[in-house]
């Protein structure tokens, strides 16, 4: 093995969740791979301990049984207790997390903990690591045509190891597919197209004044990608996230489907994905002590989705609903 390749296998990434026989995220059965870490916040994210690349505690205080484990243990004096005004409510002290000071990622809380419940999110895995979690599953992939999807967090503000994994995925004849929101520089992105079978590329929002207040980033960048790589013959499937009152108007769709539209005789632009809103991640928010920007259900009734669905239909585009 050449130097130039182990250097490449030693590589490292910051992921915060590996998931297996995932059946949404490209065809067949997939392992997901997300990389911690995203230029975007979405008002609707399902994976807050995506967005920072730094190490995070998740703390699930009603697990909690306050017994202070975790104090003496952790190196940069995240855990504490919060005395109660010495005891004047007739309440113990409870035990709080410091949001102020980075973690360091030991784990050390985590192994001291009786109860679960402190983990620590994010992991620093090599590209050997990532194949040997990929490679467990080879026969999933070859039965069903599966393979790995890359994910986030943002993939692609990690470019040199996602395009270095999806290179060797595809010297073991793995298909490889990634999801990304498209905001970052079209060098970064056409580094990890070469070695990528299928982009599944967010458009969350036409109107780029709208996109800054739900993203906190314009979409020039984002439009510009994406009609860059359907031009440059890379297979997209564009996926839309769907947010009751956010971006679900008939003048925002139709405004996105005017824009796709110029793709329609693109034999590797594949249609629309609909990612109706959830509130699977809601949990995490408070596990974080994060607050979850959106107070009201905003999902969609099967028979308003069958609408959406139709609308785009007329538009001549192939359209299907990914429910979760």
């Amino acid at each position: 093995m050449s130097t130039e390749t182990v250097a490449i296998l030693e590589r490292k990434a910051r992921i915060f969740n590996v998931q297996k026989y995932s059946i949404y995220d490209g065809p067949g059965i997939r392992t997901l791979i997300f990389f911690k870490g995203c230029p975007l916040r979405c008002k609707w994210c399902s994976n807050p301990e995506g967005l920072e690349r730094n190490y995070q505690v998740m703390f699930k205080e009603d697990l909690c049984v306050d017994c202070g484990n975790c104090i003496p243990v952790c190196p940069v004096h995240l855990h504490y207790f919060q005395d109660d005004e010495d005891g004047k409510n007739g309440q113990k002290a409870q035990h709080k997390v410091k949001r102020t000071i980075n973690c360091v990622g030991c784990r050390k809380c985590e192994s001291v903990c009786p109860k679960q419940a402190l983990s620590i999110v994010g992991s620093d895995k090599t590209i050997s690591d990532a194949l040997e979690i990929i490679q467990q599953d080879a026969l999933f992939y070859l039965s069903s045509g599966g393979g790995v999807t890359l994910g986030g967090g943002e993939v692609t503000a990690q470019p040199e190891f996602a395009a270095n994994l999806l290179m060797e995925c595809k010297r073991l004849g793995i298909h490889t597919a990634i999801e990304t929101s498209g905001y970052t520089k079209l060098d970064s992105l056409l580094m990890i197209a070469q070695f990528t079978d299928l982009f599944l590329y967010d458009i969350k929002q036409i109107d780029s004044e709208r996109h800054y207040e739900l993203t906190g980033v314009r979409n020039e960048r984002i439009l510009d990608n994406l009609t860059e790589l359907i031009r440059r013959g890379f297979t997209v499937k564009v996926r839309m996230p769907l947010i009751k009152g956010l971006n679900d108007s008939k003048e925002t769709i139709g405004k996105t489907l005017e824009f796709l539209q110029s793709f329609k005789d693109y034999k590797n632009f594949q249609g629309i994905d609909l990612l109706p809103y959830h509130k699977l991640g809601i949990n995490k928010y408070k596990q974080l002590d994060m607050t979850y920007a959106i107070t009201e259900d905003l999902s969609f009734k099967e028979e308003e989705l069958d609408k959406i669905q139709e609308f785009i239909k007329g538009y001549d585009l192939q359209v299907e609903v990914i429910r979760h």
